[in-house]
């Protein structure tokens, strides 16, 4: 097997569901990101193998494919999209990962892209057992027999209530989360790894006055729900995130420094109804594959879509909490969810580089309770 490496990446900033990227659809999106890539790196087309994109959302068939050719990449170089939902920007990543260690490609690009402010609404054909006439669906099925657009949502409050997280807690963690953000943006320590698109200037979701006071006014979303709240719970939201996974090869040829090696990933599944648990679960078996010491593990990043995830990590990692999310998540940031795997690798880089680290861990909980996590060293 090869030695993996990461050169760089970039993100766009994340814009909020009929916000400031309303008019723009996920490829378009994806393609921006992609020619601001390959112009910061000085990628040429004919060395690229493949192109891999996580999108939850789109319009189905293969986007990715559409998304290069939006960007003008050689119709030469193939293309393929991955949908483990929430999990589909680190898997993405995960299969360049395999690809390369195994031999079959130099050089990929890899990541996600998402619209949901473009997203279709869908229907079911008439002979599928779950018609019913005029109905409509935005939130795929998870779920057998069970398909409702709140349930991700469900599962967050069944797990919380079943760990018994209170709101207090969830709302410490969203505000700690924006604080977070702000600071970061303030000290623009992740200006050099964000890009604007369409004269974007800031990530839409970060609040500079979210306050305690604030969060305990936020309503419940769910009808019936006791912590689960718009403050404490991630938005909805659009755009694109890709890295450049390469082989010690290809770097020689290029005569560049990649930024960290990838050393392991790894992909679990949870009880559906407690997805938040995936990305604790997937910590775990990833440390236990390398066998290491959650104490080597300089900076983790997870991605918190809910702020559940949060005193999950809290409560099975306490010695390393000071190594978590230390430039905010996506309560701040936003949850695009193709994207976000991506998204949070670059962050953890950006993080390792900032705290002078060696190991850092990411990992993401998926819809149908799903779980994924990759360790890198940065060099």
């Amino acid at each position: 097997m090869r030695q993996v490496y990461i050169l760089g990446g970039l993100r766009s900033y994340i814009g909020l569901c009929n916000g400031m990227y309303r008019h723009i659809p996920a490829e378009f999106l994806g393609a921006k990101v992609l020619k601001n890539l390959k112009e910061k790196y000085k990628i040429e087309d004919k060395d690229i193998d493949y192109i891999i994109a996580g999108n939850g959302v789109g319009a189905g068939g293969n986007i990715t494919r559409l998304m290069t050719l939006e960007a003008g990449i050689d119709e030469n170089v193939p293309a393929f999209t991955v949908d483990m939902q929430c999990c589909s920007g680190l898997e993405s990543i995960a299969v360049a990962y395999a690809k390369i260690a195994s031999g079959q490609a130099d050089m990929i690009i890899a990541g996600g892209f998402e619209s949901s402010s473009t997203q279709p609404i869908r229907g079911y054909n008439k002979n599928h057992p779950d018609y019913t006439e005029n109905s409509f669906y935005t939130v795929a099925k998870f779920i057998p027999n069970n398909h409702r657009e709140t349930i991700m949502l469900e599962g967050a409050e069944y797990t919380a209530i079943k760990e018994n997280i209170t709101k207090e807690e969830l709302d410490l963690w969203a505000l700690k989360s924006h604080e977070r953000a702000v600071r970061a943006r303030q000290e623009h320590l992740l200006d050099d790894i964000v890009v604007s698109i369409n004269d974007s200037d800031k990530d839409e979701g970060i609040r500079a006055k979210m306050s305690e006071r604030l969060l305990k006014r936020m309503p419940k979303l769910l009808l019936n729900g006791e912590v689960m709240t718009a403050g404490n719970s991630c938005l909805i939201n659009d755009g694109a995130a890709f890295v450049i996974v390469c082989s010690e090869e290809y770097l020689k040829k290029i005569g560049q420094k990649a930024q960290a090696r990838i050393l392991d990933y790894c992909a679990c599944g949870v009880n559906p109804m407690l997805s938040p648990m995936g990305s604790i679960k997937a910590i775990k078996k990833l440390l236990m594959q390398k066998n290491l010491d959650i104490k080597n593990i300089d900076c983790f990043e997870v991605n918190e879509a809910f702020a559940v995830i949060d005193v999950l990590f809290e409560r099975n990692f306490p010695e390393v909490i000071d190594r978590y999310n230390i430039f905010g998540g996506a309560l701040a940031y936003g949850h695009p969810y193709g994207v976000s795997g991506a998204m949070i690798l670059l962050h953890l880089i950006k993080s390792l580089e900032y705290r002078k680290g060696k190991l850092g861990c990411c990992s993401i909980a998926g819809a149908g309770g799903l779980g994924s996590a990759m360790t890198i060293e940065y060099l």
